[in-house]
Order: C-alpha cells, then structure tokens, then sequence
C-alpha cells in the first residue's frame, strides 16, 4: 500500500513537472515575440474603444453591458488562444512534443498558459471597460466571481479545440466556428450572470448561472483531458 502510494505521488510529481515545463516553454516565446498577447490585447482594445463611443459611455442598459463585456472577451480569446497548438505545426515542433511529453501533461501546460494570455487580457480589459461604459461598480465581488469562472471556462473549451484544428488548412476560421457552438451556451449564462450584476442583484438570484460555470469547467476540463490524448497521437 505504502509503495503504491509513493508511485502515485512520483507520477503526480512528473506530471505536474511536465506541465509546468511546457508552460515555461510557451511563456518563454511568447514573451519574446509576443503574437498571441499583442493579437488579444489589440483586438479587445480596439473592440471595446470602437463600441463604448459608438453606444455612448451612460445610460447602458445591465444587458446591453453585460454582453459588451462578454462578447469582447469572446472574440478576443478567439483571436489568440488558438496560436498554442498552431505554433507546434508550424514550426514543427509538435513532434519532439509528443517524444518528451505525455498528453496530458501537454493540455496541462497549455491551459494554464491560456489561461495566462487571458487572465492578463481580462486584468487590462476590465478596468477600461469601466472607465469606457460608466458600468455600475456596487457588486464587483461577483462581477470577478462570475470573470474568473468565465475566463477558466473559455480557456477550458478552447484548449482541446485549439488542438483539434491545429493541423486544418484554415486554422482561424474553423477555431471560431467549432468553438461556438460548445460556448454558445456558456456565453448566454454569462451574459445573464453580468445583467444580474449590473442590475444590482444579490448572491442568490445568480446562483443558477455560478453553479452552471461551476459544472461547465470541471466537465470541459475533465472531458478534455480524457480526448486530448486521441486528438494530440492523431
């Protein structure tokens, strides 16, 4: 019993060791060239800049902010996050990739470097979209309750697609169209969870849409993890 659970925590500790060695790979060059950030931050910046002054900067409607805010995130994630795998092709890297390391290993490290790219996207963003739309700011602990369950779920979903359209022809097109209909759902909860908040509701009355975000990144996490390893020996 006692071997058995000194092997466990070694594999644990490769693992864990593994997946930080692919992240600091992927955080090394991207801060060297910094594509993916420049790509997200450029994008989310200019979205929002061009849609605050459009709409005007009071006298938004809760859902009208709440959909402002998600849907930059959206698209922003959509412009950047794929480059995790599409950057193991291109340079040919992807095979050394798969001699060093096990698969989950590598989704590991690339959902939590995702989760990098967009937590600093999320980090810059907020702030200006509150200085932008004059948004209410008298349940903030929510509003980055419901930003951090939102940001790992994006990363979640858009890890494993990431992976599976790395080798497609048309990487960009198909990242945004595959990821849609597995985040459509998540971005409707979303939305209603930023109405709430804006609308001054209290813990309770977003309750559903928590417990909702809750289970959608345990089962997207869990359910990855287990296909990653089909689509990356593909």
């Amino acid at each position: 019993m006692k071997k058995r659970s000194i092997v466990l925590l070694s594999n644990n500790a490769g693992l864990i060791a593994k997946s930080f060695a692919v992240y600091a790979k992927d955080l090394r060059l991207e801060i060297r060239t910094r594509s993916a950030l420049n790509a997200i931050l450029m994008f989310g910046i200019t979205t929002l800049a061009v849609v605050s002054f459009s709409l005007g900067q009071s006298g938004l409607a809760p859902k009208l902010l709440s959909a402002l805010f998600w849907i930059i995130m959206f698209f922003s994630a959509m412009s950047g996050l794929a480059q995790t795998f599409i950057r193991e092709e291109e340079t040919g890297t992807s095979l050394a990739l798969k001699l060093t390391a096990d698969p989950d290993a590598v989704y590991l490290g690339k959902f939590f470097f995702n989760l990098t790219l967009l937590s600093t996207m999320a980090i810059i963003i907020t702030p200006l979209f509150f200085v932008f739309t004059d948004a209410p700011t008298g349940n903030m602990i929510l509003f980055f309750l419901v930003l951090i369950l939102g940001v790992l779920a994006l990363c979640s979903a858009t890890t494993i697609v990431a992976a599976i359209i790395a080798k497609a022809s048309v990487k960009g097109a198909l990242f945004a169209v595959l990821s849609f209909p597995i985040l459509m759902t998540l971005l409707m909860t979303l939305v209603s969870a930023g109405e709430k908040i804006f609308d001054s509701q209290s813990f309770l009355e977003i309750s559903s849409e928590i417990q909702f975000l809750v289970a959608y990144v345990v089962i997207m996490i869990t359910a990855s993890i287990l296909l990653f390893k089909f689509v990356w020996q593909e």
